[in-house]
């Protein structure tokens, strides 16, 4: 069931932390996905001079290829509080990815998901709101204690996975946002990566970085 969270305009973080708490149960980890995965969706958002770009790509899964992109634009309401991301970045991502019109998808999120100290960061909401099977990647750690390859909660309890980047050897942090289990997430992962990273997020992030390129060229003074 897809939930409307809404976000109010003058949310405060003390605010946004309680319902973070608030929706954090509802986050899926069993795994709820199409017969036959079809279609990525990656997101990304960047923010400068007061406004949010954000881009959602729909990649077809085999050929790992854009089929469909949709970007927007929006003033950045929040301000830059980690562990709080979700709250200025959703809203523009969210409108992204809707205005895709996707039916059925595996969403990648540059964002953490249950590795996040609430165990809700952007990824989960993400995923809440449009009650589909979402994945946080993210490049480095915001909460937990690493032992081998898995971050670790307070309780011991896997939070996120890293995984190594073929030819690179970078790391990613990979965890749940919602509606798939941290092994299946991992397995898209590194289904649909290169040496940069998972392709459906590199491919939002270029759309982002270029419309912001355009922007500034065409607003020298700004």
């Amino acid at each position: 069931m897809k939930l409307r969270i809404r976000i109010s305009k003058n949310i405060t973080p003390q605010a946004a932390i309680a319902l973070q708490k608030k929706l954090a149960p509802l986050v899926n980890e069993t795994s709820e996905l199409p017969s036959e995965i079809k279609n990525l969706v990656g997101c990304d958002a960047t923010y400068f001079h007061g406004t949010t770009v954000a881009a959602a790509i729909r990649v077809d899964y085999e050929k790992l290829t854009c089929e469909q992109k949709k970007l927007v634009k929006e003033p950045t309401k929040f301000p830059y509080i980690p562990g709080l991301l979700a709250f200025r970045e959703a809203p523009a991502v969210l409108k992204a990815i809707r205005a895709l019109r996707a039916r059925s998808y595996v969403c990648l999120v540059d964002a953490h998901g249950l590795a996040h100290p609430r165990k809700f960061g952007l990824a989960c909401f993400v995923g809440v709101a449009l009650d589909q099977p979402t994945i946080g990647v993210a490049k480095s750690l915001l909460y937990g204690s690493v032992r081998g390859d898995q971050v670790l909660d307070k309780e011991n309890h896997p939070m996120a996975e890293i995984v190594t980047l073929p030819v690179s050897g970078k790391s990613i942090y990979v965890s749940v946002g919602h509606k798939i289990s941290l092994k299946d997430a991992v397995e898209v992962v590194k289904h649909c990566s290169n040496r940069t990273g998972p392709v459906p997020i590199r491919l939002a992030h270029e759309e982002v970085t270029r419309e912001k390129w355009l922007i500034e060229k065409s607003n020298p003074a700004s």
